[in-house]
């Protein structure tokens, strides 16, 4: 048997002092890097923002732009001779 503890109090107090701060020193660390981190991901996703990806080429807008016209232009036809037949009931009629 020992005579004595292993570990005195006072060491025990040291050994906790320690590892509280080693632990403050991990937290600190830890939010430092976080920060970093988010500083990173904020700047590449403005630039992402800037810089969108263009999604359209000049020739597919060009052929939208002609279906949508040739569509406009059948519909106005028949809206028009729509509007003829009706006047021409309404006149002779």
């Amino acid at each position: 048997m020992a005579k004595g503890p292993l570990i005195s109090r006072s060491q025990l107090r040291k050994h906790r002092v320690e590892d509280e701060k080693k632990q403050e020193e991990q937290k600190q660390e830890e939010a430092q890097y976080h920060k970093e981190e988010q500083q990173i991901d904020n700047y590449y996703r403005k630039q992402l923002k800037k810089n969108k990806p263009l999604n359209a080429t000049r020739s597919s807008q060009n052929q939208r732009s002609r279906q949508m016209n040739s569509f406009l232009m059948k519909w106005i036809v028949i809206v028009f001779l729509l509007l003829v037949l009706v006047l021409m009931m309404v006149f002779f009629i």
